[in-house]
């Protein structure tokens, strides 16, 4: 498979996700920010966990 045939396919296959989705309603959409804000928020606290550790021992 050259490079056109590899872009054709590409350009082929985003069309077809780009019909198929759809914009998300408002529920929707407050449930993924809600769920994505506490995804940072455990990802912060672990991070600062482990400076918090790391100074402690003295790294």
């Amino acid at each position: 498979m050259n490079v056109q045939e590899s872009f054709n396919k590409f350009i082929k296959d985003s069309k077809r996700v780009l019909k198929v989705s759809r914009k998300p309603d408002r529920q929707e959409y407050i449930e993924l920010a809600k769920v994505t804000s506490i995804g940072v928020v455990i990802v912060g606290v672990i991070g600062f966990a482990i400076f918090l550790l790391g100074s402690l021992i003295g790294l």
